[in-house]
């Protein structure tokens, strides 16, 4: 039902070259989680986060994407690595901390993004687009697809993908 949903929100994207989807991702579950904070530097995705990543390339497959975005971190890169493979798309790696040069890249793109970043980044990224609307990503969600659509004003649909 869920995805079905998602697929239905995905019609509603306009097709024009003016008007740009950028699908905002948290990477999927992390390998070390219940291990103490900072165990783990740089964490792969555990069973679970590479089955919501495969989800997530089955869910954008179709949706137009023509670029992906990650951090330095393994977790965003496995996490849209389904999709890249799909898409035959080599994804461009931001700084987890470098939100303004991210913006500054997708104002630069045409066509429909995926940026895959972590739960304290959704909230910075999503509103250096230009939407006001405010919300948080909690530690333990990992099913948010946040839709921005580039207008004016730019538009924000939340959905939830398993």
């Amino acid at each position: 039902m869920t995805r079905t949903i998602a697929l239905l929100a995905l019609l509603l994207i306009p097709a024009s070259a003016s008007a740009q989807a950028i699908f905002v991702v948290r990477h999927a579950e992390r390998a070390d989680a219940g291990m103490p904070p900072g165990s783990q530097k740089d964490p792969d995705l555990s069973d679970t986060g590479r089955a919501r990543a495969a989800a997530l390339a089955a869910m954008l497959k179709d949706a137009r994407i023509t670029r992906i975005y990650v951090t330095e971190f393994k977790r965003t890169h496995q996490t849209a690595a389904p999709l890249a493979a799909a898409l035959k798309e080599e994804p461009v790696v931001i700084g987890a901390n470098e939100t303004a040069a991210l913006v500054d890249a997708l104002k630069g793109t045409t066509g429909n993004t995926l940026v895959v970043g972590h739960s304290n980044t959704l909230p910075a990224i999503v509103k250096a687009l230009g939407v006001e609307e405010t919300f948080q990503v909690g530690e333990a969600e990992y099913d948010n697809l946040l839709v921005v659509t580039r207008g004016a004003p730019p538009s924000l649909l939340r959905l939830r993908y398993r």
